[in-house]
């Protein structure tokens, strides 16, 4: 296949049936199932605060969706047009930078096959046309790794600066990849040589990973009153405490978790309350009482701790919708999509990508098992689900991809034994 016609397969793959999505779903985009990084993208164009209301200055959300959805907002206003076609637009984005990292590692009939699996992964075809911060968790990190593979591949120095800021970037979108630079940085200096240079590949992933991030810690020092990325630690405490095991085992997520009792009102909910509650709220102080309360957890019951930690693995790659609130979102033909097609695509996915870690270039390898790795270690730290697996399913569609290939060259080979066999 040549390659503007990969091109072209792709991008209708990813195009169309999310704009059939988009058509059923668009009375509900803006007013369902709606993240808190829209509230506070209306605030920014109405206003100029970074907030959940005018004048009062907020860090409880990492800012790069907010700031997405606010450069949508403020030149075409909100609607479900604006935010379905450019979400769209990220997705085919995503798919083409499967498409040629597979071309890059073995051939673009490898990229077609991994971008045409990953972009039509059942829950994100219906996913990706709703506010969610992780479509750009997903171009991000494809975009990371056609980055790294090629610096790793150049030992190149300006790749590898290249990666440092996509991480960045990457970091305040989702908070959670706070550590990935310490597994990238060596990944990318391995092979190269001198030493010396080797150790300037690490440190320009580091570097520039941090350069990225350091004008919002520091803007939320000065605005907020402590250098964080986001002070929503309530998020990680919901994720790690008594209760939580329990209430994901029957099959609630963790806003369903028991509020501790006499707190005082978390941002969000003091917006809800008024300016006069919200402008009362001290977010680093809460975020340090809701760390306190994190590692007192950690420390008190580690036992529980480890039995989350399995459950969060359990719920993170099982290849069904773990949770009662995704199950119903959407109505009954989505809760039919995610519990019928979504297992009949993961399963074969999981048994390919397993044959393909024997198949794909020992490079590719090693940088998907990193990745994979870290992100089951973010679930054990945080909490496990589909939602945080699908931008990374990407990796497994590469691998699978491989075995995709060897499987035709298999079929090829005894198809023309029998036409031979035949004469």
């Amino acid at each position: 296949m040549r390659r503007r016609n990969a091109v072209m397969l792709v991008a209708a793959a990813a195009v169309l049936p999310r704009l059939a999505v988009l058509g059923v779903e668009r009375e509900t985009i803006l007013e369902e199932f709606v993240e808190k990084s829209d509230t506070f993208a209306r605030t920014l164009v109405a206003s100029g605060t970074f907030g959940f209301l005018p004048d009062i200055p907020s860090a409880y959300t990492q800012p790069l969706y907010a700031f997405f959805l606010a450069g949508l907002y403020w030149p075409l206003e909100a609607s479900w047009p604006v935010v379905g076609i450019a979400q769209i637009a990220v997705a085919t984005g995503t798919a083409l930078l499967v498409l040629e990292i597979g071309r890059r590692l073995h051939s673009i009939g490898v990229g077609v096959v991994a971008a045409l699996v990953t972009t039509l992964h059942p829950y994100l075809v219906w996913h990706d046309v709703h506010l969610n911060r992780e479509i750009l968790d997903g171009f991000l990190l494809a975009l990371l790794t056609l980055l790294a593979l090629a610096a790793y591949e150049r030992r190149s120095l300006p790749l590898a600066a290249a990666s440092g800021a996509v991480l960045g970037i990457a970091i305040l979108g989702n908070s959670r990849l706070v550590a990935l630079p310490l597994l990238v940085a060596p990944y990318v200096a391995w092979r190269v040589r001198p030493r010396p240079r080797a150790i300037a590949a690490g440190a320009l992933v580091l570097v520039l990973a941090g350069a990225v991030i350091a004008p919002w810690a520091i803007r939320n020092r000065v605005q907020v009153g402590c250098t964080t990325i986001t002070t929503d630690a309530r998020a990680l405490w919901k994720a790690n405490n008594p209760n939580t095991r329990d209430v994901l085992a029957r099959g609630g997520w963790i806003d369903d978790v028991p509020e501790l009792p006499g707190v005082p009102p978390w941002p969000e909910r003091a917006a809800e309350l008024g300016p006069d509650v919200a402008r009362g709220v001290d977010e680093c102080e809460q975020m340090r009482f809701y760390q306190d309360q994190v590692f007192d957890f950690w420390r008190d019951q580690p036992a529980e701790k480890a039995r989350l930690a399995v459950q969060a693995v359990g719920m993170l790659w099982r290849p069904t919708i773990t949770t009662d609130t995704a199950d119903t979102a959407g109505g009954g033909a989505a809760t039919f999509g995610r519990r019928v097609f979504e297992p009949l695509y993961m399963l074969p996915l999981y048994a390919l990508a397993l044959w393909g870690l024997f198949l794909a270039p020992r490079r590719f390898v090693a940088f998907a098992g990193l990745m994979l790795g870290y992100s089951t270690l973010a679930a054990m730290v945080f909490a496990g689900t589909v939602r945080y697996r699908a931008p990374w399913d990407f990796l497994l569609a590469l691998l699978a991809a491989f075995a995709a290939a060897r499987l035709s060259e298999i079929v090829g080979v005894r198809r023309d034994l029998r036409a031979s066999s035949s004469r």
